[in-house]
């Protein structure tokens, strides 16, 4: 058999330098040579793992690509997989073929040889590429599956979820408690943003919304309706005996090392209380600007506006667009440990090192206006108000923004230029608006293409013509990109989202707009003559780069 050293000279893939580089840090640090080249940067991981199975002549397969046999995966059970990081893949010669990223690991051969009572034949796999597999394959919601027939099959009648004993059966109930760690285990997997528990007339629903759009992933009796609420509501810390109106509060898990906070609300319906779980990833909240999509022209403008020492910065757009992403992303990136920040929020979805955050508690009488009257006492540089919501609001806001704080806040509107005459609409003073707003950011997300299945085409000029799309006749017809569906993306050819933009600098004619009560419609004509991008123009621009399709543009902006 031959030496890694060998192989990796004979594929191209190291120099004799490399090599020998390799092999002296090998020594001093007492790990293998593959380990070593990657931690070099010589060698990548799917390169080592390419070389790994050429020496052990075993074959390697991209699970991206590979039509997995889904009756190969039942026959070992799930935890095992997930414990040995391998995955059944087909049935080939009598044999199940079985992938793994460490051939050398006889142990997991042995255990699934056991488990399957079939011959194993083990092909090589790089790690990422099994990780992503496992969480297509082997998912929670076929034990859900599992876990509500034999609910089915117990036939729980509803009595036995009374207020007299409901503490009971969820702390005791090992299923009920399974079967909602499963919900959320598997919501976190699947990139989920919300995660609704619904009941209906004859049974209980659960959908996911991923990357802006819901999908239904499970129906379970509607006897245990009343046990996996009240097991939500004890995580959640809110009050199991009230049932008559909408409660909030927040739970935390860990999944995979890393701490996930939810947000959690309860809302009674005809058929009892809905749940919608929001999931919080903190990793969200350290994003840089630049991880925002943002074209550079509009960084650019961006940037100039909130690298100012005071003034007003609005984000607008619809709930579930980004707003709080672009908030907090700016926030990184003017937070000093030398500058005072303090934010106003209903409620704090991310709780953020070296950063003053005030939650909203109408209760106790802390509303939005009174925190940031209290606050502006506090010495402030930054003030990040969650939501502009009224005159009153937005007064202390713009009067912040005069008195030299810089001030980061959100509104609802359907584009930028619409800010300027709602903040008229609201009462303040035109005058006032001018001066105090600096920058207006709307925003909307996109579901963005998978890399691994979009197609390229060539659009119809009708098809550009309906679309509204900058084209005219006699241009070349513009090289687009179209969802198809993999394995990698779930067959809905999209993975994950990006966000489109539209950054209206206030300028001096804008100002002029906003004192003689001029229509959004002149606000934002004289907005693109000084050179902004419409939020449809920067749509096009990310469709032809190929992040995302027309029929994406086309579903979120008008």
């Amino acid at each position: 058999m031959k030496q890694l050293g060998e192989i990796l000279l004979d594929e191209g893939l190291v120099t004799e330098g490399q090599l020998l580089a390799a092999l002296d840090e090998q020594v001093s640090k007492g790990q293998s040579l593959g380990r070593t080249l990657v931690e070099l940067g010589i060698l990548s991981e799917d390169q080592l793992v390419r070389a790994l199975a050429a020496q052990v002549g075993m074959k390697f397969i991209d699970l991206d690509d590979y039509a997995v046999d889904r009756a190969a995966v039942a026959v070992v059970p799930a935890a095992l997989c997930r414990r040995y990081t391998v995955l059944p893949v087909a049935f080939v010669n009598g044999a199940l073929l079985l992938a793994t990223s460490d051939p050398g690991n006889v142990l997991a051969v042995d255990d699934v040889r056991t488990a399957s009572s079939m011959p194993v034949t083990p092909v090589v796999a790089t790690r990422d590429n099994l990780l992503r597999a496992l969480d297509r394959f082997c998912r929670a919601d076929d034990e859900m599956d599992d876990l509500s027939t034999a609910f089915e099959e117990q036939q729980t009648q509803p009595e036995a979820f009374d207020l007299a004993r409901v503490g009971d059966v969820v702390e005791n109930d090992a299923p009920i408690v399974r079967y909602v760690n499963l919900l959320v285990t598997q919501a976190i997997t699947d990139r989920a943003s919300d995660i609704h528990i619904e009941p209906t007339e004859r049974d209980l629903r659960v959908r996911y919304r991923i990357d802006g759009v819901l999908h239904e992933v499970q129906h379970s009796p509607k006897q245990i309706q009343g046990a996996v609420i009240s097991r939500v509501k004890i995580l959640s810390d809110i009050d199991i005996a009230e049932k008559r109106k909408p409660q909030d509060g927040r739970m935390s898990v860990v999944h995979n090392g890393r701490k996930i906070d939810l947000r959690v609300a309860t809302l009674p319906t005809v058929w009892g209380e809905k749940v919608v779980m929001r999931i919080l990833d903190n990793s969200t909240a350290s994003l840089d600007l630049r991880d925002l999509a943002f074209l550079d022209r509009n960084y650019e403008t961006y940037r100039a506006s909130f690298t100012k020492p005071y003034g007003m910065i609005l984000v607008t757009g619809p709930t579930g667009s980004g707003k709080s992403t672009t908030l907090y992303a700016t926030l990184n990136a003017v937070a000093r440990p030398e500058i005072n920040v303090i934010t106003v929020e209903d409620p704090v979805e991310y709780r953020l090192p070296g950063i003053n955050q005030v939650q909203v508690n109408p209760k106790a009488g802390l509303t939005f206006a009174g925190a940031l009257r209290s606050i502006l006492r506090s010495d402030p540089d930054v003030v990040l108000l969650g939501e502009i919501r009224d005159h009153e609001t937005a007064q202390i806001a713009i009067e912040a923004a005069l008195t030299g704080h810089m001030v980061l806040s959100t509104l609802h509107t359907n584009d930028a230029p619409s800010a300027v005459t709602r903040l008229v609409e609201m009462g303040i003073e035109p005058f006032l608006v001018g001066s105090a707003l600096d920058c207006v950011v709307a925003q909307r997300l996109a579901r963005k293409l998978c890399d691994k299945c979009r197609e390229p085409y060539a659009p119809s000029p009708a098809d550009l013509r309906s679309a509204r799309y900058p084209w005219s006749e006699g241009e070349p017809l513009p090289h687009l990109y179209r969802p198809v569906g993999c394995v990698a993306c779930s067959k809905t050819g999209y993975h994950g989202r990006i966000a489109l933009h539209e950054v209206m600098p206030v300028s001096e004619a804008i100002e002029r707009h906003a004192v003689q009560h001029s229509s959004s419609a002149d606000i934002g004509s004289t907005a693109v003559s000084e050179g902004m991008v419409t939020l449809r123009d920067d749509g096009w621009a990310k469709v032809v780069a190929g992040m995302t399709s027309v029929a994406e543009i086309l579903r979120v902006v008008a």
